[in-house]
């Protein structure tokens, strides 16, 4: 349990710090998520797992973070054009589940090449 934590909080570090004092696209999580998973020895579902849930929640919260700040208008407008009801939180939700998923396959990967 201590080291899927330990994971969890490394993976959103890592590509909190990534993100913000890079230039490199926003998928540079993927390094991070790949490198925390090959040092913090865990079982490929529990690496998946805490990838996916590392990056999942940095994400929502950022994302809500800065859409509150607005008021959520863009994101309800954008909520609007695609099939989400106008929902400002699903397309949160779905935006994180995205980039949980990216970030689980390469924590997936890294677990991988450890062995």
């Amino acid at each position: 349990m201590k080291k899927t934590i330990t994971a969890i909080v490394l993976t959103g570090f890592l590509a909190y710090v990534l993100g913000i004092y890079s230039t490199i696209p926003w998928w540079c999580f993927v390094f991070s998520s790949l490198l925390v998973s090959a040092a913090v020895h865990q079982r490929p579902g529990k690496s998946f797992l805490s990838g996916f849930l590392g990056l999942f929640l940095l994400w929502v919260v950022l994302a809500f973070m800065k859409d509150a700040a607005n008021e959520h208008i863009l994101s309800t407008k954008v909520a609007t054009i695609l099939p989400l009801g106008g929902s400002y939180l699903v397309l949160i939700l779905v935006m994180g589940v995205v980039g949980g998923l990216v970030s689980g396959l390469a924590a997936l990967t890294g677990s991988y090449l450890r062995k």
